[in-house]
Order: structure tokens, then sequence, then C-alpha cells
């Protein structure tokens, strides 16, 4: 169907080849399309020379070709093979086409926008990014949620895919380091602050101050900044002026708006947020080292999850990740 002499309705190309029906939908304009209209051609040419064999004319058309030599089993077989020869081509770019759906940790937003661009200029395949807390997007590959890839903020929630199955193990690799900062208010007078054991923050936070870090029973970031506080001894005085976010940049965003004086997250999302600036680093020893590990979903069927895994650590993907403060991963 066509309206204002543009196609704008999938198109169908139903192509009989040795009596079996081959329907193939796709809409204009999509990558595959010219391989199936080039299929299409071809078997169309086939009914020609099938028709023209006894040496006449197809009606209504003048004969552009001389009759098919051979046999009609010979033209048969001729048939077949450039079926399946134009197939083989067209089923790799169907595949390639498709977009690679990435689940991400909520941290590696503006790196994996970045990165995910440069893979489809390289010759990837085009890559969609869902971010969230990794625990929330680990759920939700276990609830059978069509990602290609995942990409954790920690090893905790890759392990647990793991052990049920549901990530390709060959694939799985470490592809970036963080380290932990605690940020103010960008306009805020908070000076630099000494992290030693038995640190105070409650001067600094005031009277009604808050502290913003991301779910500390879940989520990654959350997790190590309380395990880091607890190092300090500082955690059983402040957690009464701690508020939870559902993940790191939602704790972050707290701190930027000011509803929040301080908050704990990765130094890759201090550099991220001009609204803040870092007034403490948390040193590597205070916590379990942070590492951000890849894995092809095992349930995936996009015949580049695993290139893109293995992309992930290349020199040129690895230049992206230190751009926006991501440690090496090992």
């Amino acid at each position: 169907m066509a309206r204002n002499g543009h196609v704008d309705v999938a198109q169908v190309v139903l192509a009989r080849a040795a009596h079996a029906d081959v329907a193939i939908v796709l809409r204009v304009g999509d990558p595959g399309f010219a391989c199936v209209c080039l299929l299409h051609s071809a078997l169309a040419m086939s009914a020609i020379l099938d028709n023209g064999r006894d040496g006449n004319a197809v009606k209504g058309r003048s004969a552009v070709m001389p009759p098919c030599p051979g046999p009609p089993r010979m033209r048969l077989s001729a048939r077949l093979i450039a079926f399946a020869c134009l197939l083989a081509l067209a089923l790799p770019v169907f595949g390639a086409a498709r977009p690679l759906t990435v689940f991400a940790a909520a941290s590696l937003k503006e790196t994996l926008d970045e990165a995910a661009a440069l893979y489809a200029r390289s010759g990837g395949a085009p890559v969609r990014v869902a971010y969230g807390a990794s625990s929330a997007l680990a759920r939700q590959i276990e609830d059978g949620a069509p990602a290609d890839v995942f990409v954790s903020a920690d090893g905790d929630w890759m392990d647990a895919l793991q052990r049920r199955g549901l990530i390709d193990a060959r694939t799985r690799r470490d592809v970036a380091g963080n380290s932990l900062v605690l940020v103010a208010p960008a306009a805020s007078r908070t000076q630099a602050i000494a992290l030693r054991r038995g640190v105070d923050l409650r001067p600094v936070l005031g009277r009604d101050g808050r502290i913003a870090l991301a779910l500390t029973a879940s989520v990654p970031a959350g997790k190590y900044g309380k395990f880091a506080l607890q190092s300090l001894d500082a955690w059983s005085t402040l957690r009464p002026r701690v508020v939870e976010a559902e993940n790191v940049r939602a704790a972050l965003q707290l701190v930027a708006r000011g509803e929040a004086a301080l908050g704990v997250v990765y130094a890759s999302d201090a550099l991220a947020e001009p609204r803040v600036r870092v007034v403490a680093r948390f040193a590597p020893g205070l916590h379990p080292r942070i590492v951000y590990p890849a894995a092809r979903v095992r349930a995936s069927r996009h015949p580049r999850a695993a290139d893109f895994v293995a992309w992930l650590a290349s020199p040129a993907a690895q230049a992206v990740f230190r751009r926006h403060g991501f440690a090496p991963a090992s």
C-alpha cells in the first residue's frame, strides 16, 4: 500500500522456490530490504527463464534473454543455488542491522553512549543502552528481559546471573575500574576533608543536612560507600543522616540540586556533573575493588553480542573509559 506516493507500510516479499514459500517482512528503508529485493528479482528472473524455455517470449514482455539452457533439473538446481547464495548474503545483514541491546550500570551513562556510537561507526552493530542500578537490571534479566549484553558495576550481580546460567561465562571480562569520592554542591562552602579513621562528618552536614548514597543493601555504589564509611568507623554516627537513592546517579543529583550536603559517588560520576565538586577521595583499601564486568546474556541471539563485549576491552574503547574518569580494570 502507498500513501502520497510513499510506501509507509511493511512490505512483504513472497517467493517460491522448489515448492517452498519464503515470507520475509521488512519496512522500506531497512538495511536488509535491498537484499530481499535482489532475492525476489533473482527468483522472478528464474520464472522468466522457465516460462521462456520453449523459446517463446513471456506474455506482455519482450524476451530479453534466451531460454535457459539445459534440462529442467539443471534449471531447478541453478535456481536453488542462486537462492541459497542470496539468502546467505542477506541474513548477516539482518542480524547486523538489528540494534544490540545493552543493560548497563547507571554510572556508565556518558561513557557507554560515546563508546556505543564509536562501535557502530567502526563497523559494529548499532547499540541501544538501558541504564539503571545493576541490581535492578540483573533482576530484569532473570525475569527474561530481552538484553544482549550486561555490564554491571560490581562482580556480585554478574556472579548471581552466572550461577543461574543466564550469562555466557566464556565472554565475561572486566572492562573498567573506578574509585569512590565524597562530593558536595559546587556552590557550597565545604572545604576539603581528610578521611581518617574516626572522622566525624556531622559538623559538615550541619543540623539538618543529609549525606546521599545509592541503596546500600543492593546497589554496588551504595554497598561500596557503606563499606568505606564502616572502615572509617563513621557509619554508625552517619546512619541517621543517610538518604538512599535508587542508583548512584540519583544520589549524585541529590547533591547537585543541593538537597544533600554530601554524597558518596564514583569519581567518574563527579567528573560528569559540573554542579558538584570533590571534597575527599576514599583510599582504595577502604572498600572492595570496584570493577565493571561485562558479558553476553546467554539468551541473546544477536550475532554481535560477544563481539561488543570483547570490543569494550579494546584500546579504542578503553580510551573512552579513561576520558570519563574510569580506571583500568586490572
